[in-house]
């Protein structure tokens, strides 16, 4: 069985396929979280870098994500942040 992580990586890799993807289940630093408790999703942050994110604003490039990740955002995630990089921008941060 596929925890959140793997099910999140693999939404976005199928919709966005990303030259680098790190993903981060940050869920055990809200234990007793109101909000996480109640929907039972956790909290995870995301760096995602994809040439689907050319010529994209980050608004669009957040729906491209939010879009991938369907219905995990109203059940398997209560918390979802991201940094959306094309190639190029990735690069010139300094990375690889």
């Amino acid at each position: 069985m596929m925890n959140r992580a793997e099910k999140i990586r693999n939404r976005l890799e199928e919709a966005l396929s990303p030259v680098h993807l790190e993903i981060t289940d940050d869920s055990m630093a809200h234990a007793g979280h109101k909000g996480a408790m109640e929907s039972g999703g956790g909290h995870f942050y995301a760096t995602i870098v994809s040439e689907k994110f050319e010529g994209k604003s980050s608004v669009q490039r957040h729906q491209l994500v939010f879009r991938a990740l369907g219905d995990l955002m109203q059940t398997e995630i209560h918390a979802f942040s991201m940094k959306a990089f094309t190639p190029l921008e990735f690069q010139q941060k300094g990375n690889p």
